[in-house]
């Protein structure tokens, strides 16, 4: 059988991989009424207890993802992401509200095992000048798949002829590229890099949790995560409906930061400079009363989310001594901690609603000040630049 050695026709499957989660993952979302209509199912209390479920995914699997590849190694790690990915196919069919619940819930954890192992592969087939290139592209496959989802849902149900057809018609590409990623060939000396990166480093999770670096690093991003979970949860409940031309910008602003972060080694000014960017634009979002205002800060706002982020993913990959266990274990408390800190925060965020009788403002006053800390955490990175010299 012919194996896959070529590291663009790699990160193609990655890719790919990545946006057919985000499509099968946003297109049940979107289909979420239908779905739990046709199993009778009208309790908001229901809806809710499937994104209390996400949620838990995301902790849980960004958190265990490390645990995975160190006992598989990277290739199966990933190919066992993404038959989880695979199982959302039960969800447009689920005859009952448990077999929905657990379905959600397991392609929810192999997308947040997927995102975690991006960084290993990178390391392992591509050079240090090339990862900035492809992290920014991993960066934007989750907005670029429901990009296509908010724009052709519709044209794929015409095509298919019903949306659950469509929805199975995302879970059989998943799987079929799950069954094209075992064609994957990792040179038999770096079976797995994770594995190969024992005997250089020996990091291991509690190295990873008396790191300083991973908690600036989670703390940093924590923030802004919150922010934009809020920014699609809670703002169009709040009558600030300008949040769409987040995610058509957000992908304007990761292509503008490749070829930037490309061109420029330095990584803590953009990330800097961009976050006081965001917290400007959230202000303009979040309290303006003009909707010009409102709009050309969601614009705004959607470029400098997403322009930082490959100068920022980068980071770990330039730091001395990294290796692939190492980077593995970073990514996997960066993405737990920030998800576990921001689910505080959406709680925090509801409850000031409801204490305040519906009244949004003392709760997007609190979400503008914690978005901050994408600006204030710039200032105890460190700049690899240096390291790369």
């Amino acid at each position: 059988m012919m194996k896959i050695s070529n590291k663009y026709i790699v990160e193609a499957i990655v890719f790919i991989s990545y946006v057919l989660f985000a499509m099968a993952w946003v297109g049940g979302t979107a289909s979420m009424s239908q779905i739990m209509e046709s199993m009778n199912v009208d309790s908001l209390a229901s809806a809710s207890f499937i994104s209390g479920s996400v949620t838990l995914a995301k902790i849980v699997g960004t958190f265990g993802a490390a645990w995975l590849a160190i006992k598989f190694g990277i290739k199966y790690a990933f190919f066992i992401a993404a038959l989880l990915i695979a199982i959302g196919v039960f969800t447009p069919y689920s005859p009952n509200y448990e077999i929905l619940l657990v379905s959600r819930f397991l392609m929810g954890l192999g997308g947040a095992f997927m995102i975690v192992y991006f960084n290993p592969i990178v390391m392992h087939w591509f050079d240090v000048d090339e990862r900035p290139v492809i992290n920014g592209l991993n960066a934007v496959a989750f907005n670029v798949g429901t990009a296509i989802i908010l724009w052709f849902m519709a044209d794929f149900n015409s095509i298919t002829g019903d949306w659950k057809v469509s929805l199975l018609a995302f879970s059989v590409a998943s799987f079929l590229f799950a069954v094209a990623w075992l064609l994957v060939r990792f040179d038999s000396n770096e079976q797995d890099a994770t594995n190969q990166a024992n005997a250089e480093s020996n990091y291991h999770y509690i190295d990873g949790l008396k790191d300083k670096f991973n908690w600036v690093y989670a703390l940093t991003y924590s923030g802004l995560l919150a922010f934009y979970i809020c920014l699609f949860t809670f703002y169009p409940k709040a009558g600030i409906s300008q949040s769409k031309w987040v995610i058509g910008f957000g992908i304007v602003g990761t292509l503008a930061g490749i070829i930037y972060s490309k061109k420029n080694p330095k990584r803590v000014p953009v990330i800097k400079w961009s976050g006081l960017a965001m917290i400007l634009t959230i202000i303009g979002l979040s309290f303006s009363t003009s909707p010009i205002i409102q709009t050309a800060s969601a614009i705004l706002l959607g470029f400098f989310i997403f322009f930082p982020i490959t100068a920022l993913v980068s980071i770990p990959h330039e730091l001395p001594n990294m290796s692939g266990q190492r980077i593995t274990i970073i990514f996997s408390l960066f993405y737990s901690i920030s998800y576990l800190l921001s689910t505080g925060v959406l709680w925090l965020f509801g409850k000031l609603v409801d204490i305040n009788q519906g009244d949004f403002t003392y709760s997007l006053i609190l979400i503008t000040v914690l978005s901050s800390t994408f600006f204030i955490g710039s200032f105890f990175l460190p700049e690899t630049a240096k390291s790369k010299e």
